[in-house]
């Protein structure tokens, strides 16, 4: 009988998931990916296999009306794919660990209650997270769930890279810089060796660049130091969020504007970025395409504001082995990693133009001080590993 397992990633209007079956090497493959879009509105969900045929797609109206009802439908569209195998356990992304939580771990009710006392840390991304394991665990009680944290990568950081300089008494209480994708880090940090086997004891930059947006500075595959903050709101542009934005711009919108904390939450997380500057979109491929001012000013932004932050991270690292770009915008817009890697030509970077063009691993010449690459990263692969370890799945 066939052994799989089941990797959730639930958010605010939609629930992804992937499928993998353990093979007799324990070996993890990946047979095929889903997604309910649209939840509370006009759902659609599609599954496709892992050579991107389509295995299922149905449109529906009202019967997805929230997230409890999402997770049941792909629990019960399981049920029928599954029909010559057994599902072994469910691992969870989710975004918030805290202080606590410095690794992936084995869902329990006291783990629950923990993770959803820090819903006030994410509340625009916890709950989503939450109410799908909560979920399982009343339907599917004796099911193994595991949560994986987009933030616990990050807490090999040394104590003063957490620290903002405010009284203490917030920082105790969890003001503090956590970090965030730290599972797509954690998985180019797991691919370094078959680049380059050099870089798992390098000084490496790893730009997660897309919708969200964010730096990682590596050191022998160790979070060093990481561009977002508190809040996924901070470091670069991003599609529709703001970056890193003086405090005191918060307090005169709330003043000269009368901005409660919900408007300026909605201007920030869904009106700023690369959409706010534009005013045209927030997707990089239009503003590429565009010959509107606006979108260049946009574009120019954006890779002007990564060059800062990779001689930020630089400095923290004491000097840049290498560059690696992931993330949506990173892995397919040549345009994008030619102006980054140009803004980083002070630190010896020479990009291979038709390298670079070509997507090929490699976009650097051989004669460059620093080693320049693209990687296609993968949360789920990484995510499934770890629940595949912590039930015992061998």
């Amino acid at each position: 009988m066939n052994e799989y397992l089941l990797v959730v990633n639930a958010g605010s209007s939609s629930i992804k998931f992937a499928i993998y079956q353990k093979t007799a090497s324990t070996q993890l493959v990946g047979e095929a990916a889903g997604q309910i879009e649209g939840i509370g509105s006009q759902p659609h969900f599609n599954v496709k296999c892992s050579d991107g045929d389509l295995i299922d797609c149905r449109f529906t109206v009202t019967e997805v009306p929230n997230h409890i009802s999402a997770i049941t439908h792909v629990r019960d569209w399981l049920s029928d794919y599954l029909t010559k195998g057994v599902l072994l356990a469910v691992g969870h992304r989710v975004v918030h660990g805290g202080q606590n939580y410095a690794a992936p771990v084995l869902v329990n009710a006291k783990v629950l209650m923990d993770l959803e006392n820090l819903i006030p840390l994410a509340p625009l991304h916890q709950p989503h997270n939450l109410v799908t394991i909560r979920a399982l665990m009343e339907t599917m009680p004796m099911l193994p769930q595991v949560a994986c944290f987009d933030t616990a990568f990050h807490r090999t950081q040394v104590e003063v890279a957490q620290r903002f300089a405010i009284p203490r008494r917030f920082t105790d209480e969890g003001v503090r810089r956590y970090g965030f994708h730290g599972l797509s880090y954690e998985y180019i940090a797991s691919v370094l060796p078959a680049l380059d086997p050099k870089l798992p004891d390098a000084r490496v930059i790893v730009a997660h660049l897309g919708s969200g947006a964010s730096l990682c500075a590596l050191y022998k595959g160790h979070s060093v130091a990481t561009t977002m903050g508190f809040s996924p709101l901070d470091g670069l542009v991003m599609g529709t969020r703001c970056g890193n934005l003086d405090p005191g711009v918060i307090i005169y919108l709330m003043d000269h504007y009368h901005m409660d904390a919900r408007a300026v939450e909605r201007l920030l997380y869904h009106q700023s970025g690369l959409l706010g500057v534009s005013d045209i979109s927030n997707d990089m491929r239009t503003l590429v395409a565009s010959g509107d001012p606006r979108a260049l000013e946009a574009i120019d932004l954006f890779v002007y504001r990564i060059g800062r932050e990779i001689g930020s991270l630089a400095a923290a690292l004491g000097g840049l082995d290498a560059l690696v770009f992931t993330g949506g915008i990173g892995e397919h817009s040549a345009v994008i990693r030619a102006k980054v890697c140009h803004q980083a030509a002070w630190l010896g970077l020479e990009i291979d133009n038709i390298a670079n063009e070509n997507a090929a691993t490699r976009i650097s010449t051989v004669d460059s001080k620093l080693s320049a690459w693209v990687v296609a990263t993968d949360e789920n692969l990484m995510i499934a590993r770890h629940t595949q370890q912590l039930v015992g799945v061998s």
